[in-house]
């Protein structure tokens, strides 16, 4: 079995949850309410920015062409799409919702914690950022497949994570994370698999915090 195939069975009961989740359920439904939608993109702003970040300091720690190649694209081309999807929500918001925002708790440390990986090893730090990756095409896929018929404000947001284009990264990202598993010892394999399962876990965090318009509480 490929490493990524037993680092998703490892976090089966996560991304089970993530499903349940409020955020997903009414997104899914097309009734979540607008104001937790965009804290939602407000806050993925936020966090892009650092995973950026990640994505072109693993780029520079690979050592095949087309590994770094393919970093290098996911850091411009597909947080550009995301950053356009941001645009079209935020343009008809209204605009107190438009003023800038401090990063949520939940946002911090998801993205502390991605910061902390760049002193990781290249393997570690690919697979901190494929939950990203992996859990948001199969909530999109699930949400195209189980989602009721009728017009959903948010279906250009569920399309995106949900299509082809981005189902070809997704891919990638899987195949390189699972040709650096090959060349690492199990150790190496269970630190890869450790940081798989906690930012899996921020992922859940990250949409609940934007259900509950989570704020600092001092």
């Amino acid at each position: 079995m490929k490493w990524s195939e037993k680092a998703w069975d490892s976090i089966k009961p996560i991304y089970e949850k993530t499903l349940a989740s409020p955020f997903i359920q009414e997104l899914m439904e097309g009734t979540l309410d607008n104001e937790r939608f965009i804290f939602y993109i407000r806050q993925d702003a936020l966090y892009l920015s650092d995973y950026g970040k990640v994505l072109i300091a693993i780029a520079t720690k690979l050592t095949k062409p087309e590994h770094i190649e393919a970093f290098i694209a996911f850091a411009g081309e597909c947080i550009a799409a995301e950053k356009e999807l941001h645009k079209t929500f935020l343009a008809g918001a209204a605009a107190e919702a438009r003023k800038e925002q401090s990063e949520s708790p939940s946002c911090l440390l998801y993205t502390s914690y991605l910061l902390r990986q760049l002193n990781a090893p290249v393997e570690v730090m690919a697979a901190a950022v494929l939950p990203c990756f992996r859990i948001y095409k199969e909530v999109g896929e699930y949400i195209l497949a189980n989602q009721p018929e009728g017009h959903n404000p948010y279906q250009a947001w569920i399309n995106a994570y949900g299509g082809e284009y981005y189902e070809a990264s997704v891919k990638k990202a899987i195949a390189i994370c699972d040709e650096l598993a090959e060349s690492c010892t199990e150790q190496q394999q269970n630190a890869m698999t450790e940081a798989f399962i906690t930012c899996s876990k921020l992922e859940w965090m990250f949409w609940d915090s934007a259900y509950h318009l989570e704020q600092w509480k001092v």
